[in-house]
C-alpha cells in the first residue's frame, strides 16, 4: 500500500545515526527526526549528522527545540547563546531614561532585537543542516507557570504577538519555517505537562480574549501550530492536542489557521492519558492524527533499545490498511511547505556576513 502521508517526527539515539535509525527514517510514514543535545558534539559532528538523514531521504524534515535561554539544544562550538524570550519584552518595557528618552524607542528596539535574534537563530542552524525550530514561544507569561517563565516574551498578548512576529520575520530571512507554540495557552496553570496533566479551568471567551489572543493575530504569518497538552474543561475534556473542537471548529475554522500542526511530544505526561484513561504510543498518535494534527512527536523514543518508534511505525501502517487513519494529502503538502526553499550559507560564510554581524550586535 502506498502512503502519501508521512507525519511522524522521530528521534534517533546518538550522535551518528545507526541500522535502526535508518531503517525507520527510510519508512513512508516518517515525517522528520527531532534532535536533542544527545545528538550534538560538534557543528562539523551535527552537519554530518544531519546529512546522513538527508541521505536516508531529502524530504525528510530536521527538527529541534532552539528557542534561546534554557531551551538551546546546541551551545558550544561557536553557537550564539539566545537570551530568553522574557529579555525581548523587558527591552520593550524600558522606554529609556533622562532626556534624550523617547516614548516608543523601548518597543522599537525590541521588535528589532526579535527579528535579528530570529536571523541568527535561524542562520545557525540551518549552516548545520538543520531545516526547522519549535519557536516562538506564544504563550503569556502569568508569573504561575515554572515550565514557561521566562520563555514568554510578556503578559500582554498584544506584546507578545508583535514581538513573536518581529522573531518569526528573522526566522523567515534566514529561510526557516516557525512553529508558534503552545495552543490555546500554557503560561496560565502552573502544572507542567511533562510531569502532570494541567487543567485551565477558563471559558473560551476568556481563553480567546487573553492567552489565545496571538493566533488570530499572527494566522496569516504563522507556518505551524503546536497545540498544549492542557485540558480546557469549559470547552473539551479532552487536551488542546487530542481534541477537534480546538485544532478543527477553533483553530482552523473561527481563527482561520491554515498552516501545519504539529502534536506536542506523546512521550510527555500530558499526552499519556485520554479522558482519564492510559493510553499507549499508537492509540495516542490516531487520537492527534484524527483531531486535526498534521504531524506526530515521538520524542525519547530511540533510547535503550525501545520498540515504541517501530510499535507505531507498524500501528500506523496497519490502521490506514484497516480504513482506522485516513492519509492526508493536504497534511503532506504542509509538511513538505516547511521544508526550506534556499540552500544555507556555510558557516565561515556566516560568520563574515555583515547582515548576521549586525544582527548580534542588535542582541540584548
Amino acid at each position: 500500500m502506498t502512503i502519501e502521508h508521512a507525519p511522524l517526527i522521530l528521534d534517533v539515539a546518538g550522535t551518528t545515526l545507526d541500522a535502526d535509525d535508518r531503517r525507520r527514517l527510510a519508512h513512508p510514514l516518517a515525517g522528520g527526526v527531532i534532535l536533542f543535545a544527545r545528538n550534538w558534539e560538534s557543528r562539523a559532528q551535527l552537519l554530518e549528522l544531519t546529512a546522513a538523514i538527508k541521505a536516508v531521504r531529502s524530504d525528510l524534515l530536521i527538527c529541534v527545540d532552539h528557542e534561546g535561554g534554557r531551551v538551546q539544544r546546541f551551545r558550544t562550538d561557536g553557537f550564539t547563546h539566545l537570551p530568553p524570550m522574557r529579555a525581548f519584552g523587558q527591552m520593550w518595557d524600558d522606554d529609556g531614561q533622562g532626556a534624550k528618552a523617547r516614548p516608543g524607542e523601548g518597543a522599537l528596539r525590541a521588535t528589532n532585537a526579535a527579528t535579528a535574534a530570529g536571523y541568527v537563530l535561524g542562520s545557525e542552524l540551518r549552516a548545520c543542516g538543520v531545516d526547522f525550530s519549535f519557536a516562538p514561544v506564544l504563550d503569556l507569561d502569568h508569573g504561575e507557570s515554572g515550565v514557561i517563565g521566562d520563555r514568554s516574551f510578556h503578559r500582554d498578548p498584544r506584546v507578545v504577538a508583535l514581538l513573536a512576529k518581529s522573531l518569526m520575520h528573522g526566522l523567515l530571512q534566514a529561510g526557516m519555517a516557525h512553529c508558534g507554540k503552545h495552543f490555546p495557552g500554557h503560561g496560565f496553570v502552573k502544572a507542567d505537562s511533562h510531569t502532570d496533566v494541567p487543567v485551565d479551568r477558563r471559558s473560551l471567551k476568556a481563553l480567546l480574549a487573553d492567552d489565545a489572543a496571538p493566533y488570530p493575530w499572527l494566522a496569516s504569518t504563522l507556518t505551524a501550530v503546536m497545540p498544549a497538552h492542557v485540558i480546557y474543561p469549559r470547552v473539551d475534556t479532552l487536551p488542546a492536542g487530542f481534541s477537534r473542537r480546538w485544532l478543527q471548529d477553533i483553530l482552523r475554522s473561527q481563527l482561520r489557521f491554515d498552516g501545519a500542526i504539529f502534536s506536542d511530544d506523546l512521550s510527555m505526561e500530558g499526552a499519556r492519558r485520554i479522558e482519564g484513561q492510559p493510553v499507549g504510543y499508537t492509540e495516542a498518535t490516531l487520537a492527534a492524527l484524527d483531531a486535526g494534527c498534521d504531524l506526530v512527536l515521538l520524542c525519547n523514543q530511540s533510547l535503550n533499545g525501545s520498540r515504541v518508534l517501530d510499535e507505531v511505525l507498524d500501528g500506523l501502517e496497519a490502521a490506514a490498511v484497516d480504513g482506522c487513519w485516513q492519509p492526508s494529502a493536504d497534511s503532506e503538502a504542509r509538511r513538505l511547505a516547511l521544508l526550506p526553499e534556499t540552500l544555507p550559507q556555510p558557516w565561515d560564510e556566516l560568520m563574515l556576513q555583515p547582515a548576521y554581524m549586525a544582527a548580534l550586535e542588535c542582541l540584548p
